[in-house]
């Protein structure tokens, strides 16, 4: 019994995927006719073939899963904003006269509280995707080294970016 079931999870895990890919492979490629088609078809099913191993989401996967998707549908909004408002503090910046004296470039190094691996890379490209900062160094264990393009930007970190983040993860 168990058998089937994990069977049929497979082949609609992997009919769903092959479906995504394949629409994301019409909408970019925007060619139509049957030979592209064909060569999108027979790269969605190489993708899928090579990654079936990593496609059966077991039902406690499930869970997790529908959180960790609900978290970031709030998550992507705050971290928009937040990349937003570094736009504006770096163009401040720069535009300002005393600008030599404002800027002010160093490095961190801090241990992130985040033990999830995905939640450690979420931090670490959310912390590049906002202007003024980018991660330069990260380690599974949680060791980030940070530049910062001033004093205000460093204060900032980990900050309330770490907590979302480490929440988004359930930790």
């Amino acid at each position: 019994m168990k058998t089937k079931l994990k069977k049929a999870a497979f082949v609609t895990t992997f009919s769903i995927t092959f479906l995504i890919l394949f629409l994301f492979w019409c909408i970019f490629s925007g060619k139509f006719d049957a030979f592209h088609l064909s060569l999108g078809v027979i790269s969605c099913l190489l993708i899928c073939w090579a990654t079936s191993s990593d496609l059966l989401i077991v039902p406690p996967q499930i869970s997790r899963l529908v959180r960790l998707w609900s978290g970031f549908v709030i998550y992507i909004p705050w971290l928009i904003w937040q990349i937003i408002l570094a736009n504006i503090h770096v163009l401040v910046l720069v535009l300002s006269p005393d600008m030599d004296k404002r800027i002010n470039p160093k490095i961190i190094k801090f241990k992130s509280r985040i033990k999830d691996t995905v939640g450690l890379v979420t931090f670490a490209n959310s912390i590049t995707l906002t202007p003024g900062t980018i991660t330069v160094a990260l380690n599974m264990y949680g060791d980030m080294v940070i530049h910062a393009i001033d004093d205000e930007s460093a204060a900032a970190l980990p900050g309330d970016m770490e907590k979302k983040v480490a929440k988004l993860f359930g930790e």
